[in-house]
């Protein structure tokens, strides 16, 4: 990848059916699976979107008084995908290292009958901003990515005439930007945990199938074999977001909520949901080992792999814990045939590089527990 966010380049020469990045705070891991989710939506608008509002990237108020202003209408710092935080002369790659199979991103110039046709759709468009546009390629499509941008110094409520998503949605449709080439799928979890209404989504595409039953077992291994089933219940028939999960003991037919279990038993089972809503594509999981106890950590890796390798998923996570590390390396030896990679992320002085650790490397991290975070 060259060009996005933080990092200016970086290649990791080896990934397997499960990647696990270390490295330091501040050294771009979490962009890493950003860009995994922007190529696997292979750069549509509405994962740039979703990164940038993740990430409070909005275009700076000039008089100050953007918290009076709903984040669905505010402007997009779409500058802020590029490294440096800016659009003129700059590329972002991301992909395989074969140039024909990456996915880039750069601005273009839209032509005068574009816009044109950009100010009979849109007659709102503020008299201090502009239209740009970006220019995304993958494998000999294009795709051309209109956004609004203001003037600096411009009057604050110039900034927010409209809502950027239906807008874009009109200039995609008028531009032909919805010929787009089919996305991979990919979920997307962590640093926190998994909201109720989320799991109950994930819940709902597994539920009487063999992956529910996967999803209980992953639960197993944080409470025990006790736990006898799984389930979703809505408190209100007409409100989703107050659907809630629940678990059953054997020992005990009044069910509990989950979260009730602890924060690992709703990491794994997140997990697990997400695993099996993700095949043929990718999961990305920031900071694995968040809410999970250094004794789990090997058979969670383990479960990871195994889920992953049957339900064709690539599984790309960051860690700033030695005992998700040596959890991960005992659980990738133990899988000999499932290939397990790990490699830490470095910064200095603005370069950004991978030391890519060897299975051989791996076995000594289990064996020894050296350090490699």
């Amino acid at each position: 990848m060259t060009g996005f966010r933080g990092i200016g380049e970086l290649s990791i020469g080896r990934l397997g059916r499960v990647t696990l990045l270390t490295g330091n705070n501040g050294v771009g891991k979490t962009t890493v699976l950003e860009a995994v989710r922007v190529f696997a939506a292979r750069g549509r608008h509405s994962a740039l979107s979703s990164l940038l509002r993740d990430r409070d990237e909005y275009a700076a108020d000039a008089d100050g008084d953007d918290d009076k202003v709903p984040d669905k209408i505010r402007a997009l710092d779409f500058a802020a995908l590029f490294f440096g935080r800016s659009l003129p002369e700059k590329r972002i790659a991301i992909g395989p290292v074969a140039a024909a199979h990456q996915l880039t991103i750069e601005e273009v110039a839209l032509a005068e009958e574009q816009l044109s046709l950009i100010e009979g759709l849109i007659p709102e468009l503020p008299s201090d901003g502009s239209v740009q546009a970006l220019m995304c390629h993958f494998e000999g499509t294009e795709q051309i990515l209109p956004f609004f941008s203001i003037d600096e110094g411009s009057p604050a409520d110039g900034r927010y005439t409209m809502a950027q998503a239906h807008a874009a949605r009109i200039l995609k449709r008028a531009m032909g930007a919805d010929m787009s080439p089919p996305e991979i799928r990919c979920r997307s979890l962590g640093p926190g945990l998994l909201a109720n209404d989320e799991i109950a989504r994930l819940w709902d595409a597994v539920a009487l199938t063999d992956d529910e039953d996967a999803a209980v077992n992953a639960l197993r291994l944080v409470v025990g074999d006790g736990v006898h089933r799984a389930t979703t219940v809505a408190d209100h028939p007409r409100y989703r977001r107050r659907t809630r999960p629940i678990v059953r003991f054997k020992s005990d037919p009044a069910p509990v909520p989950l979260k009730s279990l602890g924060d690992g038993a709703v990491r794994l089972f997140g997990v697990a949901l997400a695993l099996a809503n993700s095949r043929g594509g990718f999961l990305v999981i920031d900071e694995a080992e968040n809410g999970i106890h250094h004794s789990v950590q090997k058979r969670f890796w383990r479960m990871v792999l195994e889920t992953a390798e049957a339900n064709n998923v690539q599984v790309l996570a960051t860690t700033h814990s030695r005992d998700c590390v040596e959890g991960f390396a005992r659980a990738a030896t133990e899988c000999q045939d499932i290939e397990g990679a790990l490699a830490r992320i470095n910064r200095r002085n603005g370069e950004t590089w991978a030391v890519e650790y060897s299975e051989d490397d791996m076995r000594v991290v289990a064996k020894q527990g050296i350090e490699v975070r």
